[in-house]
């Protein structure tokens, strides 16, 4: 596997052999032959994760490790190629299933290590009268280029040198003469086409020949070639389900046309392995165009000895919905995959996981030139890596580009995962360089509504979402925008948490960063945030939503006003169950951190004040509130800033902040007999917990508290 692809040994493994090697029979990277895990049908392979979770990579690297070895092809489903018709062309002579098929064509047409190019007489006769229905007199340079790049699919190694160039200069012309002034082009095209395909008697032309006839069988063809390739052309042009029935039947002669190519035992002698057709974001129309014909002729027995791998945006589609499941790590040695007898149950989804803390350490060490090293001058700090797993959640984006922040910007004096994602990153020599955060949202919110996320991202369910879109965005977004978001979030198969509206950790942090950013005074984040404050206070005549003490103290905190949040927690120590007043103490101190400015929004000294307070720094200058116990008032300050900057995803932990949290724990048990051992044992699990990257766990509760 290539060193840059991390934690996805379980398909490009050699020995023993992983899922890529069994399926197309060859190891990557080599010409070694591997038995077959399913000789007869292989499944049709559909990695699936959200953005980020590498499933591009992954094809990318699929087609390095068999290029040359074994006819490879790479669709894009969201290439602009696929997205409409060329200007000059008529869009009922054009989808993205027929431009997706030319594309994988070309790419499988090349000659690999003891075999020549393939040729696609069949696919091309049929491209061809398609093209033909968008096709007029008076369109002759369009018709000569189209028409060339389709017959030149039916190029080999066989035929001699410049010959292939001069027989498609020569069909052209007789295409374009075949066509009378005024009327439709499609039946003479057809014609000169098969007139063309039967004259010679080089191998190449039997070939060709032969592909003809493959038509015959089209339904109601008559078993005549020329109808079958007029219907095909009509069946097109009219869009819907006859569309569909004539891309099936492309679909089917572009495998036809590989299956020939190991047609007889000299082909095959030169040709190890199957061939590899790899479809990116599979979930687009030209994805679902190329997966659903093969997956129902598979079911109807029709074979074809392609390896097919395509990448799922999210874990389930409705075209998917028999697929076997498995996760990735569950592949490495047998899938155990047997077919029903639906046409989606010949398809296997395989969830591709995060990247572990393993992972994570070794691509940080490329920050620091792959020494390996941490904690020295020459190395990473020693607690970045840890810190970097729990913030990106495992997100091979994230931590590709942190470790390409960290290569660039440790040196000239970055020292947090905050400092690394606002710095400047450059992913290319020749492109300047952008602030990282940017450029991952960049990458995992695409599309549009990356301003209202950024509002909602403080949210925490729909209700408080539609109240902060009411108070907070324009008029015309309201309630169905955020049912849009919500659903658009779920089929990109971002991960669903209690209590947030954007689930998953990694891209929450990214959209608060950039909430905090939005403007130099922060006057959008300061009014988020006091929105949310106003939604879950007591309002006369309404009833509060539930734990809203919990969710405004959390965001209070996150106006740097901390006041509020101690004088509730002193409070219900002493009468609270021990477990809940811990999962309230996280909760609250997950509030992202805002620190202190003045009333316009400006920074008083950039400084981060909570490890001073956590500390006991600045005990001395703080006067607790009359009438309550002092000294409880000022350890619960120190434990909650010392869990809130302990917790915060863009701080690296600082080990004695960590030693103090634990030093509070322990007095605290001391004062709750009754939550004594749960107190203790966070005491215990917490700064560890803290220093190795992972969220804090509330002592007995396996979720975590949250």
């Amino acid at each position: 596997m290539h060193a840059g692809l991390h934690g996805r040994g379980a398909l490009f493994d050699t020995d023993p052999p992983g899922l890529a090697s069994r399926l197309v029979g060859l190891r990557p990277y080599q010409l070694r032959a591997t038995p077959y895990e399913h000789a007869g049908e292989p499944p049709f392979v559909v990695l699936t994760g959200g953005r980020g979770l590498g499933k591009t990579a992954v094809l990318q690297e699929l087609r390095e490790a068999y290029r040359w070895h074994t006819p490879v092809a790479l669709v894009d489903g969201e290439d602009r190629q696929f997205a409409a018709p060329p200007a000059e062309r008529p869009a009922e002579s054009w989808s993205p299933v027929g431009q997706a098929l030319t594309t994988a064509a070309e790419q499988l047409a090349e000659p690999v290590k003891g075999a020549g190019r393939i040729a696609f007489p069949r696919l091309s006769s049929g491209l061809l009268a398609v093209a033909a229905g968008g096709w007029s007199n008076r369109d002759v340079p369009r018709i000569r280029q189209e028409a060339e790049r389709i017959l030149l699919l039916n190029e080999t190694d066989s035929w001699l040198s410049g010959f292939a160039g001069r027989w498609v200069s020569k069909v052209v012309s007789k295409l374009v003469a075949s066509m009378s002034g005024t009327g439709p082009v499609v039946e003479p095209i057809i014609e000169a086409t098969l007139e063309a395909f039967a004259e010679g008697v080089a191998p190449a032309h039997r070939r060709l020949r032969k592909a003809a006839t493959w038509y015959r069988d089209y339904p109601n063809a008559g078993g005549s070639p020329k109808l079958a390739l007029i219907l095909l052309s009509r069946h097109f042009r009219a869009g819907g389900d006859s569309r569909r029935h004539a891309e099936r039947h492309l679909v089917r002669a572009l495998l036809a046309d590989l299956d020939d190519a190991y047609a007889g035992v000299v082909q095959r002698s030169h040709r190890r392995g199957r061939p590899v057709l790899l479809i990116d974001n599979v979930q687009e129309p030209a994805g679902l165009g190329l997966l659903e014909p093969v997956l129902r002729d598979r079911a109807d027995g029709i074979v074809d000895r392609a390896v097919f791998f395509a990448a799922l945006r999210g874990h389930a589609h409705p075209a998917l919905r028999n697929a076997g499941r498995l996760a990735l790590p569950d592949t490495a040695r047998e899938t155990g995959w047997r077919p029903g007898t639906s046409p989606s149950s010949r398809a296997l989804l395989v969830a591709l996981p995060p990247l572990t803390p393993d992972d994570t350490l070794h691509i940080m060490d490329t920050a620091s030139g792959g020494t390996g090293t941490t904690g020295g001058p020459d190395g990473l700090p020693a607690q970045l890596p840890h810190a970097t797993h729990r913030l990106t959640c495992g997100s091979p984006l994230g931590i590709t580009l942190l470790a390409a922040s960290a290569r660039q910007n440790l040196p000239v004096g970055a020292d947090s995962l905050g400092a690394l994602l606002t710095s400047d990153v450059a992913l290319h020599e020749d492109h300047a360089g952008r602030p990282a955060y940017q450029e991952l949202l960049a990458r995992l919110v695409p599309g549009g509504r990356l301003d209202e996320l950024t509002v909602l991202a403080a949210a925490h369910d729909r209700e408080s979402a539609c109240s902060l879109a009411e108070s907070r965005l324009p008029e015309d977004f309201g309630a169905s925008g955020v049912l849009d978001l919500e659903e658009r979030l779920a089929s990109e198969g971002w991960a669903t948490a209690d209590g947030q509206f954007v689930g998953d950790p990694f891209l929450r942090a990214l959209l608060l960063l950039r909430l905090h950013h939005a403007d130099p005074d922060h006057e959008r984040w300061r009014a988020v945030h006091r929105a949310l404050v106003d939604h879950y206070s007591d309002h006369p005549g309404e009833s509060a939503p539930p734990d809203s003490a919990r969710y405004r103290l959390h965001h209070e905190l996150a106006l740097g006003k901390a006041d509020f949040a101690v004088a509730y927690l002193s409070d219900t120590f002493p009468r609270t169950d021990t477990r809940g007043w811990l999962s309230a103490l996280v909760f609250i101190a997950s509030a992202p951190y805002y620190h202190a400015h003045d009333p316009d929004g400006r920074d008083f000294d950039g400084h981060d004040h909570r490890a001073a307070v956590a500390l006991g720094r600045t005990d001395a200058a703080h006067r607790p509130p009359e009438g309550v116990d002092a000294v409880l008032h000022l350890r619960v300050r120190r434990l909650l800033h010392a869990v809130w900057q302990l917790t915060d995803p863009l701080v690296l932990p600082d080990p004695r902040v960590t030693e103090r949290l634990r030093f509070e724990l322990e007095q605290l048990s001391n004062l709750r007999p009754a939550g004594n051992a749960l107190l203790w044992r966070a005491s215990r699990d917490w700064p560890a917990d803290a220093l190795a990257g992972r969220a804090l766990r509330i002592p007995g509760d396996e979720d975590g508290g949250r």
